[in-house]
């Protein structure tokens, strides 16, 4: 070794109100995308177009996250954490705050864009930070808190959103987006210190720190694993896209209905997420990645062969199926997070980038591919995890094999490459 190993930094706050902090930039997603859902119809009539055009706004902002991937990681590394999540958050609210009084869709949908563009930032420099501030230990019981607290996120946004909505208009989602980005400008202010010193950043132009991505996605511990964890996430997006027209078309679910079902998915979820920290106790990130994904794959391979032969089963036995397909994808995303940003060297905020294209990219291949099996097998939502988390096995098989090759413990390999 040419370096000792890294360890917890003596400025870095404490886990507790890293976290927090963290926790909070990790809102931004699902209260951007979920909360203003009950308020199309509104929203179509004062811009005086339909709810078709107004659902554009999510496909603009899906797309304004997955370019904000490759923004801020570059400039992390070069320019430090804080100085480019301050001008994310600055984005951010500036756009949202305007789209408060914005009456034409033209305008809406350039700002939301930027609003995607600023918002990315907290989710990209927050793995960075973690990265910085942690062993891989330390890391996956972190990553394991944020995915919690965003697993939540999704239940909370549309309940809140609708409520506004009805009580105040549809401009009110965004005076609370405002708030949410000025309050987390706060807390980064006070709350977060730098964690990526001068004497550790990448010292290259723009041009070759863009470069760092294909450098980064060239490691083989990095690229396996990191895949492994974006197919396994990509469960969820299974559920999320096909739960709609599973339980309110076929089950007849109506909107409350449907809402209490998801929370409680959720919660069970979050509850998931939280074995992490008594499982990281006796088993490896990697051993974990496996147990995880080989119970989804068993699991949702079971389920679909059990609805093609025998039809689909009433509603609470379905739903429990259906958890048990994919409730542990929680522990496969946060451990994959971990041992993928402990093999980025220093190009960390790069390797965040590299780990958000990835994971958009597996949820839109999964969503893709739920309407193209919709029409073929009486389950679809469990056939696509059953494919996704078999993807995740293989590619995990690989970069099991990869990290036994680079170091003698595959999960603490050199970060200072």
């Amino acid at each position: 070794m040419t370096g000792p190993v890294q360890t917890v930094p003596r400025t870095v706050p404490s886990t507790f109100k890293l976290s927090l902090v963290l926790a909070l930039l990790g809102t931004f997603a699902p209260f951007s995308t979920d909360m203003y859902l009950a308020a199309f119809p509104a929203m179509a009539a004062d811009m005086n177009t339909d709810i078709e055009t107004v659902q554009m706004t999510l496909a603009v902002f899906f797309f304004g996250l997955a370019l904000g991937q490759l923004l801020y990681g570059p400039l992390s590394d070069r320019l430090g954490r804080k100085i480019p999540l301050y001008g994310g958050l600055v984005i951010y609210i500036l756009a949202t705050a305007l789209m408060i009084f914005v009456r034409d869709i033209g305008g809406f949908l350039t700002l939301r864009f930027m609003q995607a563009i600023g918002g990315c930032s907290g989710m990209i420099i927050g793995r960075a930070v973690v990265r910085d501030s942690y062993d891989l230990a330390g890391a996956a019981k972190v990553f394991t808190i944020l995915m919690a607290v965003q697993s939540v996120g999704p239940v909370v946004a549309p309940v809140l959103g609708a409520y506004f909505t009805k009580v105040s208009g549809w401009g009110s989602n965004f005076v609370f987006m405002t708030a949410l980005g000025l309050l987390s400008l706060a807390a980064v202010r006070f709350g977060l210190q730098e964690t990526h010193p001068e004497e550790r950043r990448v010292r290259q132009g723009l041009a070759a720190s863009l470069a760092s991505f294909r450098t980064v996605f060239r490691r083989p511990v990095f690229r396996w694993i990191s895949l492994a964890g974006a197919f396994g996430g990509g469960a969820i997006f299974a559920f999320i896209s096909g739960s709609p027209s599973l339980l309110m078309g076929k089950y007849g679910f109506d909107e409350a209905q449907y809402g209490w079902t998801f929370a409680s998915f959720s919660i069970v979820m979050a509850l998931a997420s939280q074995t992490n920290y008594i499982l990281l106790k006796h088993f490896s990130s990697l051993e974990i990645m496996r147990g995880t994904l080989a119970w989804m794959c068993a699991a949702s391979f079971s389920v679909t062969v059990f609805c093609e032969i025998s039809g689909l089963p009433g509603i609470g036995l379905l739903l429990f199926l259906i958890l048990l397909s994919f409730a542990p994808f929680p522990l496969a995303i946060a451990n994959s997070v971990a041992v993928a940003m402990q093999d980025c060297g220093r190009q960390a905020g790069s390797a965040s980038s590299v780990l958000g294209v990835l994971q958009f990219a597996a949820a839109g291949a999964v969503s893709s591919g739920l309407s193209a099996v919709s029409e073929t097998v009486a389950m679809p939502i469990t056939f696509m995890i059953f494919l996704a988390s078999g993807a995740a096995l293989v590619c995990l098989f690989f970069g099991i094999r990869a990290a036994g090759a680079v170091s003698p413990d595959p999960e603490r390999p050199d970060r200072d490459a």
